[in-house]
């Protein structure tokens, strides 16, 4: 089969051809696995930091690129019982997905909705899960409560303004234009911040605006800005770290004056069980909401696998607005 890897020497300059195709041996599904055929996988930071050398895959993962496919069912282990070949599904897998076929354990694939696409169901995974793990697992976002996203218009803060907008939660999201923040307002967003005009923490204060939960892929000097505007009690989740590993001196008094909690979280590195929870969870609490188009995925291009390079140009230029897809 052919999968697509990576030259870790050319990574200053990305060219074309720093990513290029490869043959290897087809991957054989363990008992509790499935072997998918995949027609589309999402691209996610993850991937391009992988390709850099700053986030190397864990041990026992596939070294090979790509979190989230979407396929048909090729294969299944010798105690899979709940899916046949044929099945078309979508899901994470523990790295491989820049591949023709990949193993997805067997309890995180979901279901395409029938009213997504391959394209669209590629998209779905990673950002969805992600954005619905900050929110509900760790936020404990409640009905009615106040959030503020930062990155509005990424793929999770996309699915995050959506899933918030399903609770009847009041939602602020930070974004770098007026195209982008349009969207976000289209998705149930209704505090447009564009940051490169104004301090968040300043039109949010002026509007007496507290968040109960912040999502932060920014870090740096958005720290004590996020704990200016948090609500007491409130958490901060951060996700990434955009503006470098290190972030300002945190404010004490802030901290303790909102009783705040801090929480980071990667989902890649997560055991197997907690996936499968938070797929199952997921799927009781949404998924039926993609079928009744409550939910949506939100693409920005679909490309194919011969222009893989410029989908990791485009995401480390933060020139998107959702998600990045790639097709076989």
């Amino acid at each position: 089969m052919r999968y697509i890897d990576f030259d870790p020497t050319d990574q200053t300059t990305l060219r074309d051809s720093s990513l290029f195709l490869q043959a290897c041996e087809m991957p054989v599904p363990d008992k509790n696995e499935l072997r998918v055929n995949v027609r589309a996988f999402g691209i996610n930071r993850a991937d391009t930091l992988q390709r850099q050398g700053k986030y190397p895959a864990p041990p026992g993962h596939s070294h090979v690129l790509g979190l989230e496919v979407s396929g048909v069912i090729d294969a299944v282990g010798a105690e899979v019982s709940d899916w046949n070949i044929g099945d078309p599904v979508c899901g994470l897998v523990d790295g491989g997905g820049y591949a023709e076929f990949a193993i997805m354990d067997a309890a995180h694939a979901m279901p395409i909705p029938t009213s997504l696409s391959f394209e669209q169901a590629a998209g779905l995974p990673e950002v969805f899960l992600t954005a619905y793990q900050s929110l509900f697992g760790l936020g404990q976002l409640r009905q009615g409560q106040r959030v503020l996203i930062h990155a509005g218009a990424s793929g999770v803060g996309l699915a995050a303004i959506q899933l918030a907008k399903k609770r009847g939660c009041e939602i602020a999201v930070t974004a770098s234009s007026a195209e982008k923040l349009s969207l976000c307002e289209a998705m149930g967003a209704s505090h447009l911040i564009n940051y490169r005009q104004n301090d968040f923490a300043d039109e949010l204060t002026r509007n007496h605006f507290a968040a109960d939960v912040v999502l932060d892929f920014v870090g740096g000097d958005y720290l004590n800005r996020n704990l200016s505007v948090l609500n007491t009690d409130g958490t901060i989740i951060y996700l990434a770290m955009l503006a470098g590993r290190y972030a300002d001196a945190l404010d004490m008094a802030k901290l303790l004056s909102k009783r705040a909690t801090l929480r980071g979280s990667t989902l890649r590195n997560r055991c197997k069980a907690y996936k499968r929870d938070l797929v199952a969870q997921f799927m009781q609490a949404f998924h039926a909401d993609f079928n009744s188009g409550e939910l949506v995925v939100n693409l920005d291009t679909i490309y194919a696998v011969e222009r893989i390079a410029e989908t990791h140009r485009r995401l480390e230029a933060n020139d998107s607005m959702g998600k990045l897809v790639v097709t076989w």
